[in-house]
Formats: C-alpha cells, sequence, structure tokens
C-alpha cells in the first residue's frame, strides 16, 4: 500500500535535485503514511522493509521518568518505485544522523514523520541501507482510547510496548503491520538489569559496569509486537517436547504468583498445535511484570508481556495470537478482529477442552446477556459489528472480541466440527507471516465450503449493526 505519486512542480525538482547533488531527478517523494482507515499517517510509501538491526543503550530515571535511550538503526529496505525521498516514523527523539548506503542524507522532521533524502535517488526495485543515529527521553504516547504505550516507565527499569503504533516512540521504522521485517537488537543497559526482547537470546556480556542482551527474530514481525523490557528478572530457558525454545522472564515481586500458570506453556503450545497447525516460530515464552507498570496484556511476538501474573486463560489468549496477529497479521487496523476474534474464541475452545463451559454455552451466554454481571458490558457487545469499528478509539473494544469470537462460532455451527478444525489451521497456514484482511477471510471461508451459506453470517453477524435477530 503506498500513496499515489506527487506531482513535482519544476521549482520543487529543482530543489530535489539540488539535495541530491546535481542532475535529473526522477524519482517522487515516497507516501507518508498508507493510508490506514484509522492511522492514516502510520507506516510509509515507496518501500518495503526487510530487515532492522537496532543497538540501544537505556539508562533509566532513578525518579521512574523515561530515562535515556541512545540507539542506531540499520534498516535494510527495497524501494517499489523510484524515491527522491522517503519517511520514517520517529515520534520525540532528537536524530544526530541519517545515512543511506553508507552516504550522509539530508534529512527534517515534522511531526512523528522523518523525511530522508539520499544523495543519490533510488530506483524502483534496488535495496538499500538507511542508518539512524539517534538519542534522548523516549515519550510515552496516549492512544485515542486513552491507554498507554510507547516507551512505559517502570518501577526498575521501561518496556516498550507497540499496539499499534507506540514503536515509533523507540525506534525509526515503517510503523504498520503491513510492513513486516526480521530484527536483530541489541541492548545494553546498568549491569545487574536484564533486557528481554522477541525472538532467541543469543548473546549476553557484560563490560565496564554495563550489560549487552543481544536478540535475534528470524520470522517476519509486525513493528507493534516489538518489545523491550529492561528491568530485574528472574529468567528460565528450557525446550519443549518437540525442541521448540521456551524462556521467560519474571519480575521478582511476580515469581511465585507465575510459576504454576507458566509451567503450563509446554501444554498450551501443544494444545495450540493441535487446533491452529505447526507453530509459526522458533520461541516463545513470557515477559511478567508488576501488575502498576502496564495497563494491559500484549501478544508480543514470540514473548507475550503481562503486567502481573496471568492467569491461564490470559495466556491462552495471548500465546494463540502467535498464529492469529503475529503470523496473521492485519492488513489494517480495520481487520483488528482477525487478531482478537481469533484468539478469544481460542479462550472458549480452551475452556471446552479443559471441563469448563463449552463454546456453545459461552455463546448463549453473550446472546442473552448474561455473560457479565454489567449490564452495560452485556450491551456493549452490539455497540457496532466487529469488521467495521467506528474509529480508532474503538479497535479495541467488546465487539471486537467477543462478538468477533460469535462470528466464528457461527461458522464452526454451519460447517461442523471437522471442518471447522480445518479451516482454522488452514487459515493460519494460507497467510503464515503474511497479512490479511476480511475480505481475504470471507473469501477463504466461502472457498473452503462452497456448499454452505454464509451470507446472514456475514450480513448479520460480521457486518451488521446492532443484535441480530436470531442466535
Amino acid at each position: 500500500m503506498r500513496t499515489p505519486r506527487l506531482l513535482v512542480t519544476a521549482a520543487t525538482a529543482l530543489a530535489l535535485a539540488a539535495c541530491s547533488g546535481g542532475g535529473s531527478v526522477d524519482g517522487t517523494p515516497g507516501g507518508s503514511g498508507v493510508r490506514d482507515p484509522y492511522f492514516p499517517k502510520a507506516g510509509n510509501g515507496g518501500y518495503d522493509i526487510g530487515h532492522y538491526d537496532l543497538t540501544l543503550d537505556y539508562d533509566p530515571d532513578t525518579d521512574a521518568g523515561p530515562g535515556r535511550l541512545t540507539g542506531t538503526a540499520v534498516i535494510t529496505a527495497r524501494a517499489t518505485e523510484d524515491l527522491s525521498a522517503f519517511n520514517l516514523d520517529l515520534k520525540g527523539l532528537e536524530v544526530g544522523a541519517v545515512e543511506v548506503e553508507g552516504r550522509d542524507a539530508r534529512f527534517n522532521r515534522a511531526g512523528q514523520e522523518l523525511t530522508v533524502r539520499p544523495a543519490d535517488e533510488l530506483h524502483d526495485g534496488e535495496t538499500f541501507r538507511v542508518t539512524v543515529r539517534y538519542s534522548g527521553e523516549p515519550q510515552t504516547i496516549t492512544d485515542p482510547d486513552d491507554s498507554e504505550e510507547g516507551w512505559l516507565p517502570t518501577a526498575d527499569g521501561a518496556v516498550g510496548l507497540g499496539e499499534p503504533t507506540g514503536s515509533m516512540a523507540w525506534f525509526p521504522g515503517s510503523h504498520h503491520p503491513s510492513d513486516k521485517a526480521t530484527y536483530d537488537l541489541a541492548v545494553t543497559v546498568p549491569e545487574g538489569l536484564g533486557a528481554v526482547s522477541n525472538g532467541e537470546l543469543r548473546d549476553e556480556r557484560t563490560r565496564d559496569g554495563r550489560t549487552t542482551f543481544t536478540w535475534h527474530t528470524a520470522e517476519p514481525m509486525a513493528s507493534h509486537v516489538v518489545t523491550v523490557a529492561v528491568g530485574e528478572w528472574e529468567t528460565a530457558r528450557s525446550t519443549t517436547d518437540d525442541g521448540l525454545s521456551v524462556y521467560t522472564a519474571v519480575d521478582p515481586t511476580q515469581a511465585d504468583a507465575s510459576r504454576k500458570v507458566l509451567k503450563r506453556i509446554p501444554e498450551i503450545m501443544e494444545w495450540g498445535q493441535e487446533n491452529f497447525g505447526p507453530y509459526p516460530f522458533s520461541a516463545t515464552g513470557a515477559i511478567v511484570d508488576r501488575g502498576e507498570d502496564a495497563g494491559y496484556a500484549l501478544e508480543a511476538q514470540n514473548r507475550p508481556y503481562f503486567p502481573g501474573a496471568p492467569d491461564t486463560v490470559l495466556l491462552v489468549h495471548e500465546l494463540a495470537h502467535q498464529w492469529y496477529g503475529n503470523s496473521v497479521s492485519p492488513k489494517t487496523w480495520r481487520d483488528m478482529w482477525l487478531n482478537e476474534g481469533f484468539a478469544t474464541y481460542a479462550e472458549w475452545l480452551w475452556e471446552e477442552d479443559h471441563g469448563g463451559d463449552s463454546a456453545q454455552e459461552t455463546f448463549d451466554a453473550l446472546y442473552d446477556g448474561t455473560y457479565y454481571d454489567d449490564e452495560d458490558a452485556n450491551d456493549s457487545i452490539w455497540a457496532f459489528p466487529p469488521a467495521d469499528p467506528p474509529d480508532a478509539a474503538h479497535i479495541s473494544d467488546s465487539p471486537v472480541y467477543q462478538r468477533g469470537a460469535m462470528v466464528l462460532h457461527k461458522i464452526r455451527r454451519t460447517v461442523g466440527d471437522d471442518a471447522f478444525w480445518d479451516l482454522l489451521s488452514g487459515w493460519a497456514a494460507a497467510h503464515r507471516h503474511g497479512n490479511a484482511d476480511t475480505g481475504d477471510f470471507t473469501a477463504y471461508i466461502e472457498k473452503s465450503a462452497p456448499d454452505e451459506d454464509f451470507t446472514e453470517i456475514w450480513a448479520d453477524w460480521l457486518r451488521g449493526d446492532g443484535k441480530p435477530d436470531s442466535p
């Protein structure tokens, strides 16, 4: 996705030629956003990022402030059109220098946009490397729904949480789920603290009172599920029976409360593979911080983040996201129900398989208005259709989760259990490490079950306003 090419006036062309050292300029500036329906400035047009190599040095603030972050981002990308300039998303922080292909590049800042003008224009299909050196106090960002993301100071360090756009508070990039990449991340912190991130820990070494932790993520990852958590941790490393690496990091104050539930990770992963298909990544685990450090859990890739010890159902929810949301990522933030509806239905399936309510009983309680103790909470399920939140402030509201799961249950009742399990794993396989939207999903279901009629489900449950007349 990218913005339309801009018309370049003669005066603009001369200015761009001057920036590139003279000569004619055939390229145009890349778009400052991919025109997401809810976050139009997120991401950037004109190129596709393949890899981030992030080197961070962080000193926490002893007064629970943001501390100071010094970073170098080396980004490898491929131009998808001829480019005279391109943008990166970066909110706050000070940029000291930018290079493209080893040569100094001009740059300027406007809001969250860092515009880079390379010395030589980039050609369609060309792979290039941009290096950004930056530093400062990283920001905490308040979302449209008033939750906080970005760089969050904690009792003993900080955590970077990115959904939907918070990662731009601590590294430059194309911060939209449609542009996924692999990552190498090295974080240096004062000795005695740990830095936990995604993927696999490749190295840990201490020198002159500071420790560097090096993490590698080999599979594509959307930037909103990148995390780095700095603090005091009790860590554990193990391997599942089928060879999957498990790494957990727990704040010492949460160790006793977390121990029993985290031991169930191998069991949950085995159950997930039975229901959703092969696990799409090389590592799993969890990060458990203090309860007051963040207001929500997040499905960070490989290693979900929890504010306080999770219960089993929440752990199942966030681990299910590794298939639905992290491997199969949304094309736009309008498609959030493809993340949350699937992870919520995973909760229902887990309960069904482990002595709790059946999925049908959960569905009936939601429809009848008896699921929650609070009447307003029961009514909120029908506030809007899951496939069309009214604005950015509502992409994480109840209809996206609960009514999204109800859509999946309606499909299950239509096609039968055997076909439904095939649909669950088939959907995860069809878009493994990719992106999909609601149209892709409905087309996939209709193609997979051509003898069934899904018209009512799409019209009344997925896209319809209000509560359907019949369950």
